[in-house]
């Protein structure tokens, strides 16, 4: 074996090893990138309006309970330049957040009390949480006849059906909220002479 050729195995060992003694010269695999969430719903939407357009052009259901997306589209262009019942597209979208609104701050002024005499009174919690485990799991459709008749088919019954339906929700997430606060912050705020009411405001 000649010096030469030694000293060129060597040099090549050497360049196959300097990947294992250099971490940093190994030529690192790119990353693959990951498919966003927001492609992947736009695919879906895609694949469901190709769907909806195949069902309804070969007619597989009745165009009574499945028109195509072309009329669907018709239809709503008409109802927003025309009206339905005497009113505009706008106005019933108006009176719709009138009315959620509407209800949210009822249910917030009554569900956020509530909620927080459950999170920091015994006597609020057996009082509120038995009404409330009962009214929730009811759906807003099954006491809507009730309301109706005690209340009429106006504005009041429709934002009070909304109301009931949100209170729930509101009173417990607050009471959770009360509960799931620091301990530790309740007895600092204590020992620095905050009084209950200042408590229940600050902490």
């Amino acid at each position: 074996m000649s010096v030469g050729t030694y000293s060129e195995r060597s040099a090549a060992k050497a360049g196959e090893n300097d990947g294992f003694s250099v971490p940093w010269s190994r030529q690192r695999p790119k990353p693959r990138r990951a498919v966003s969430a927001s492609l992947v719903s736009a695919v879906t939407i895609l694949v469901l309006l190709a769907a909806w357009t195949v069902s309804a052009s070969l007619q597989l259901v009745s165009p009574v309970f499945l028109p195509s997306p072309a009329a669907v589209w018709a239809k709503f262009v008409i109802v927003a330049r025309d009206g339905f019942v005497d009113a505009t597209l706008l106005q019933h979208l108006l009176a719709s957040l009138w009315r959620v609104f509407a209800a949210l701050i009822a249910a917030i002024l009554v569900g956020v009390p509530v909620g927080l005499a459950i999170g920091i009174s015994r006597i609020g919690r057996g009082v509120f949480d038995p009404l409330l485990e009962f009214l929730r799991p009811i759906p807003p459709l099954a006491y809507l006849p009730l309301i109706i008749i005690w209340f009429g088919i106006g504005e009041p019954s429709k934002i009070l059906v909304i109301a009931i339906a949100m209170l729930a929700p509101v009173a417990l997430s607050t009471a959770a909220g009360v509960r799931g606060v620091s301990r530790e912050r309740v007895d600092a705020a204590r020992s620095l002479g905050a009084t209950r009411a200042q408590v229940i405001r600050h902490v």
